[in-house]
């Protein structure tokens, strides 16, 4: 008897996911942290329900179109490391979806966290203008935009496919009106958009010896995004020597670093970096503008 004929329901698939996680050597990392979360994400994800799931819908029957779709879905998950969200093409964060792509990050940085927040309580106004720098899909940018509804957005990246897919996701909060991307090779191309009163920052930042032992699901993820040389700093040094000149004199700097923390530590000593806490993997900073212009110097 062929699998999708005995496999009936929402129940039967989420199972049916959970027992062949186990077979595979998978990594949970992409918006979930669990076989479980995974598997209903994906189920639910795909028949265009809730990512986050519901009870009520377990026991509802699937039609056979739908369950070969979920077999393979399935299948892509465990045999190729294939992350959910790009399995789906969307991907939750902070309560809002997003489409993504092979060309952007999934979202998941814990910046979002210090966003929802409104950085608090080390912002002490509303941000007028804020810059995503390195935006991928454009979630945190448009996340500040949902925070911040008055402010005017800049969402900048280099990969032009990336800012396609972000542009769509301006398009899905109907937010045209206050978000604009912008292609450039960090801020090469946006000296006549500043100055910023808050840069939300998650560049490449991945060293290495990271880069050599991420696991496979990561590698679906653009290499570009990721890695920034031996240390992980190579951006870091670009965006610390030109962000001075792009930054009103009240405004603040939150960037991710992740596990090249203790490289930018020792790379610029005399930078007052706040290190806040979140739920998530950690490696966030934040500067103010005088900090950075004070504490700065350059690097090799």
């Amino acid at each position: 008897m062929r699998l999708q004929d005995q496999l009936f329901n929402i129940r039967d698939l989420v199972r049916y996911a959970l027992t062949q996680f186990d077979q595979y050597s998978l990594w949970y990392g992409h918006g979930t942290s669990s076989p479980w979360d995974e598997a209903v994400a994906l189920v639910f994800g795909a028949l265009g329900l809730d990512l986050e799931g519901d009870d009520r819908l377990l026991d509802a029957n699937l039609t056979l179109a739908e369950r070969e779709k979920l077999i393979e879905l399935i299948r892509r998950r465990c045999e190729d490391n294939i992350p959910t969200p790009y399995l789906l093409g969307k991907a939750v964060f902070h309560g809002l979806t997003f489409e993504v792509s092979s060309d952007t990050l999934i979202p998941r940085s814990p910046i979002g966290e210090l966003i929802t927040e409104e950085l608090q309580p080390w912002m002490t106004r509303e941000p007028a203008r804020i810059l995503d720098l390195c935006c991928g899909s454009g979630c945190l940018g448009i996340l500040a935009s949902e925070v911040w509804p008055e402010a005017d957005v800049v969402l900048a990246d280099i990969s032009e496919p990336a800012l396609a897919v972000a542009e769509r996701n301006i398009d899905r909060f109907e937010a045209r009106s206050r978000i604009r991307a912008v292609q450039s090779d960090l801020l090469n191309n946006l000296s006549a958009h500043g100055p910023f009163d808050l840069v939300i920052c998650n560049p490449p930042y991945v060293d290495q010896g990271d880069m050599d032992s991420l696991p496979a699901e990561y590698r679906h993820e653009p290499e570009m995004a990721l890695a920034s040389g031996p240390d992980g700093l190579d951006h870091w040094r670009r965006i610390f020597a030109d962000l001075p000149g792009l930054l009103a004199i009240d405004a603040w700097l939150v960037g991710e670093v992740g596990n090249s923390w203790p490289a930018l530590e020792a790379a610029w000593p005399k930078l007052p970096l706040i290190w806040p806490e979140t739920e998530g993997d950690g490696g966030v900073f934040m500067v103010d503008a005088r900090g950075l212009r004070q504490g700065y110097t350059p690097a090799p």
